[in-house]
């Protein structure tokens, strides 16, 4: 069986070396992620997950494994939950790129609510309140000057995705680089936090995955594309759900973890360039016929409305 992306040969060769799985693998791709690719492999007793960056056009710096790895092996035992992290490779032989291999854990579809949206925020505000090095991270990024580095990089990206004309996309730029606050004390931030980026089983969070943004931080920076998502739930795969009232969660964040939220705007201004920079990545992919699955086709349609909304915003 062929799967794109997977030399299963090899790769089952590698993981009975590292004593992960023996023998022969099938493995299926799971539908509907826009960035990196995983897997559901299995061999004749035990089922694992694969995860391995897309296929082609790949910006520098985006999908690096061996962040989602590290950082997932740190959180192990906190209040935080993530899967079992089992074997990293960066090889390129095995898979044509670095891939790494972690437990598999079962979850429901579970719509975005109220409830949900608490218990979100209340993991959120968890993460956040970690001491990166208590759980040896103290390395794992550069607080100082974060989001002034955001800004820019998230431009480089922009540049490094162009093909077409995006109303209003420098504007806001230049509003966001005009104007950025003060950060308050740095945290784990996961870069990507939503409710479909998480594993969720009897309307709790099970696992949080997809941690390929991570880095030491600014927090508010989670929290304003976690608000974001709640506003805009068609941007969050599996999210919809009934009304949400984001003030609500984000008062529950504040008290839950002691951080002043008065710039959010700010901050939500900074998640609506981010998001946006990142949708124009895929479309370039989807253009160039790089991307593995469906969903692709209007992909390209979600950037203007995040470039208004941030124009918004600050």
């Amino acid at each position: 069986m062929k799967v794109p992306g997977l030399d299963l040969d090899r790769l089952a060769a590698r993981l009975e070396t590292a004593g992960v799985t023996r023998g022969p693998l099938t493995a299926e791709l799971i539908e509907g992620g826009k960035s990196n690719l995983t897997y559901i492999v299995r061999d004749a007793e035990r089922t694992v997950v694969v995860r391995r960056p897309p296929l082609g056009h790949v910006l520098a710096t985006a999908h690096d494994m061996g962040r989602e790895f590290r950082v997932m092996g740190a959180l192990q035992h906190t209040d935080v939950p993530v899967p079992r992290m089992f074997h990293f490779c960066d090889d390129v032989e095995v898979a044509g790129a670095p891939f790494y291999v972690m437990e598999y854990v079962e979850g429901t579809p579970t719509p975005l609510s109220q409830e949900v949206g608490e218990h979100l925020a209340d993991v959120l505000a968890r993460l956040h309140v970690i001491d990166p090095a208590a759980v040896g991270l103290s390395d794992f990024g550069r607080p100082e000057g974060f989001l002034d580095r955001q800004v820019k990089r998230w431009k480089r990206q922009l540049d490094a995705s162009r093909s077409r004309e995006v109303a209003g996309i420098d504007e806001l730029f230049a509003r966001l680089a005009g104007d950025v606050p003060g950060s308050g004390a740095p945290a784990i931030v996961h870069g990507d936090f939503k409710l479909g980026n998480t594993l969720m089983r009897d309307g709790r969070v099970a696992a949080v995955l997809d941690w390929e943004m991570s880095t030491l931080g600014d927090p508010l920076t989670d929290l304003a594309l976690f608000v974001l998502y709640a506003d805009f739930p068609n941007l969050d795969i599996g999210a919809l759900g009934g009304e949400v009232d984001v003030t609500a969660l984000t008062a529950r964040y504040a008290a839950e973890s002691g951080r002043d939220v008065s710039r959010l705007g700010w901050y939500v201004g900074l998640a609506c360039f981010k998001l946006a920079v990142i949708t124009e990545g895929i479309y370039f992919r989807f253009t160039q016929g790089l991307t593995v699955g469906a969903g692709f086709a209007d992909i390209g349609d979600i950037v203007a409305p995040l470039v208004e909304r941030g124009l918004r915003e600050v």
